[in-house]
């Protein structure tokens, strides 16, 4: 079994479009809500964690970016920035020992309402031939794998909010296996827009704060939902191996995976919270470590009712109080099926000695048991750190990251 190592990582999110810049907001508690600022339309939802100053042409050619929609213009973006991060050029890595597993949530919704608006004004007809090949979810897996000449696995995962963790933890599986020497792996996902609020507000998912200080209050006992987000990150996998070989730069180990279903409900989590308790076990079990060698806990933490109830009651199952929790989405907002992999990113960051704190709680509700991160325990290293993330249809998915010592 090979040992698997991050080398390399890129992100574009509501807190910046680089990775440094988005670690330096976490590190300063920056919240990157605002009102709303991509349509007019009333959606009675006004704030949201939108990315903001994008020009996808820093990077890309116009040619490239026109021919894609937002959330693969957000995953070529932030992959882009990981090979650099990582050091790795499409010439000096062998294309069938480089794959990419990617994930998203919806995909190109960006184009699915473009186009669909189209066709109500001005007939069939008039619908782009680009409207499939942009709109598919597998197509920033697509891209990505052609643009970078990696002839390895290229496959995309859709589990809801979980897809980019389930990405992560399946990339991690294959260059465990020694399937491949390189993966690239992550999320994106651009769904503020008027259909994306819309359907999420119909759900009466989302909060309906207008301060974007208090909207994305995870573990807050007047939490009302969550925000939603937009964005994604890229992160360079390597077996330590072929990363040793080029004296790459190593930023964390990736030491376990647990991925679990509710099978309870369609959009609602087991209110016991075991299916995310046994995914976390699976991780930690993984890593060959025992609970209270896991000094952090980044939550899924959406801010809803439901889910963060439950998955304090998973994490004070398995961990006690003795483990340090937040959700980083109140600062970004929930990124949907890229959320775990700016999430990633951040518990990455972590395991440099600062820990992300919980912005959005003012008053922790007393049905969230856990220790949360704060300005008073923010400061303190640790060696092993838990990146969660749960979907609709009841999809769990944990990472286990250990901080490396060379």
């Amino acid at each position: 079994m090979e040992r698997v190592v991050v080398t390399g990582m890129g992100a574009v999110t509501p807190l910046g479009n680089d990775a440094k810049t988005f670690l330096n907001g976490v590190a300063d508690s920056r919240v990157g809500i605002a009102p709303i600022t991509k349509f007019t339309a009333d959606t009675g939802i006004t704030v949201a964690g939108e990315v903001k100053d994008f020009e996808a042409t820093k990077r890309l050619s116009a040619k490239t970016a026109k021919r894609m929609d937002l959330f693969s213009q957000y995953a070529l973006y932030s992959a882009i920035e990981a090979m650099e991060n990582a050091g790795l050029e499409p010439d000096n890595v062998v294309s069938e020992d480089f794959g990419v597993i990617y994930g998203s949530g919806i995909g190109g919704l960006t184009t699915i309402q473009e186009q669909v608006i189209k066709m109500h004004d001005k007939g069939p007809k008039r619908v782009s031939p680009l409207f499939v090949s942009n709109s598919i979810i597998n197509m920033a897996a697509g891209n990505l794998s052609i643009y970078f000449k990696a002839e390895n696995i290229s496959e995309a995962v859709v589990t809801a909010c979980a897809s980019a963790t389930n990405a992560i933890g399946d990339a991690f599986e294959q260059i465990k296996l020694g399937r491949a020497q390189v993966m690239m792996t992550g999320g994106s996902e651009a769904s503020v827009n008027e259909i994306g609020i819309a359907g999420f507000a119909a759900l009466t998912a989302l909060s309906k704060s207008t301060d974007p200080l208090k909207a994305s209050m995870p573990f807050d006992v007047n939490r009302n939902g969550f925000v939603m987000g937009e964005g994604g990150a890229t992160l360079i996998l390597e077996s330590l191996t072929h990363a040793r070989a080029r004296n790459a730069p190593i930023l964390a180990e990736i030491v376990g995976y647990g991925r679990t279903s509710d099978a309870y409900h369609v959009t609602a989590p087991d209110p016991s919270g075991k299916g995310a308790k046994r995914a976390m076990s699976q991780a930690i079990s993984e890593a060959g470590i025992k609970p209270k060698d896991v000094g952090y806990i980044n939550a899924h933490g959406t801010a809803t009712k439901a889910n963060d109830a439950g998955e304090a009651r998973a994490i004070a199952d398995l961990f006690g109080q003795d483990v340090l929790v937040s959700s980083t989405k109140g600062m970004t907002g929930h990124l949907l099926g890229a959320a775990g992999a700016i999430e990633a990113v951040a518990t990455i960051g972590a395991l440099n000695g600062q820990l992300p704190q919980n912005v959005g709680v003012y008053d922790q509700d007393p049905e969230t048991p856990v220790t949360l991160v704060n300005a008073d325990n923010a400061h303190q290293q640790v060696n092993y750190a838990l990146s969660n993330s749960f979907g609709f249809g009841g999809h769990n998915a944990v990472i286990a990251f250990k901080r490396w010592e060379g």
